[in-house]
């Protein structure tokens, strides 16, 4: 029964890591703050990235980490935490593990590193993303750079879109899934894009894969299927009864919107409720191609409508909606 170091146990993929990390045999470590929710059955480490290098004693003992944790916001204000906690805790939490003595880690990075489709062909690892300007789609392209500079075995898993129960801050895609289930989704997206939506269950399952299996220095991209924003709305209608959104907003007002709403936010140290990037991001087509993880991870993406019918039914049973 070897033990893992797991940051993010709290969050949502973290914390369906932890349960697959306990059924597979495994012993967790679990760094949380106090007060948070850990799964059953992990032994709680209580501290902060920020503070990274004084879990050097809290890591002896551990053969493995995974590294789930992250800060994220898309508020302008947050962007000097995001990098800290995100970067340079990333980076000082390796160099504890090494130091600790840990065997290897799997980090936890995004699907938005390697950016969206490109010549018609979903993206694949070999491709960076774009840097947008700061913010937290930069800090995973420059967490990922950190983590395989560290003196530590590094494999690092790109989850694109993750959906199913225990989304509980909610994630970005699980608002999106509670905003269409209590009726506010109003418009869809400009353009023709699209996105890649997966199984929380399938990207938990391939961290602990990784820990076995995965190549040092490598990235996985963890997807399940590729899907249009036109046939996600339909999927969205199907599993929460709510008709789908018929009116498409141009993208010229969903940008002036935008602009007006970050300037908002910058003033009420608040955070966006139409992000630029967000804006620019539902015009792109980010689809994903995880055959490098099928073949040497073994992944296998389950049903999708499955999963949507999951999260829509934790979220009704928790009160979301």
């Amino acid at each position: 029964m070897d033990t893992v170091f797991l940051t993010g146990a709290s969050g949502f993929v973290g914390g369906h890591v932890a349960e697959h990390l306990i059924a597979a045999g495994y012993r967790v470590r679990a760094l949380a703050r106090v007060g948070r929710h850990l799964p059953d059955g992990c032994e709680p480490v209580h501290g902060d990235l920020v503070e990274a290098g004084a879990l050097t004693e809290s890591l002896r003992g551990c053969r493995y980490l995974i590294h789930c944790a992250a800060l994220y916001s898309l508020a302008h204000r947050d962007r000097a935490a995001i990098a800290h906690v995100n970067v340079a805790g990333t980076a000082s939490l390796l160099d504890a593990a090494h130091v600790a003595g840990v065997e290897r880690a799997v980090v936890t990075s995004s699907s938005a590193a390697v950016g969206p489709a490109r010549n018609g062909k979903p993206a694949d690892e070999t491709q960076w993303a774009r840097a947008h300007g700061g913010g937290y789609h930069d800090s995973k392209l420059l967490q990922e750079r950190a983590a395989f500079a560290a003196r530590i075995p590094v494999v690092s898993i790109l989850p694109t879109a993750p959906v199913g129960p225990g989304d509980r801050k909610p994630t970005p895609t699980g608002k999106m899934i509670v905003d269409f289930a209590r009726g506010k989704m109003f418009g869809r997206p400009p353009g023709d894009g699209g996105m890649n939506v997966v199984a929380v269950e399938d990207v938990a399952r391939a961290h602990v894969v990784a820990l076995e299996r995965g190549r040092t220095g490598e990235r996985y991209l963890i997807g399940g299927a590729n899907l249009r924003f036109e046939d996600l709305w339909q999927k969205l209608a199907r599993a929460t009864g709510q008709p789908a959104p018929t009116f498409h907003v141009p993208k010229a007002l969903a940008l002036a919107a935008a602009y007006v709403d970050e300037a908002r936010s910058r003033i009420t140290h608040s955070a966006p409720s139409i992000p630029i990037e967000g804006v620019h991001m539902s015009t792109e087509s980010m689809y994903a191609d995880s055959a490098r993880a099928i073949r040497e991870l073994d992944h296998r993406p389950s049903d999708v409508d499955a999963a949507l019918d999951r999260a829509v039914a934790w979220f009704r049973t928790n009160g979301y909606v």
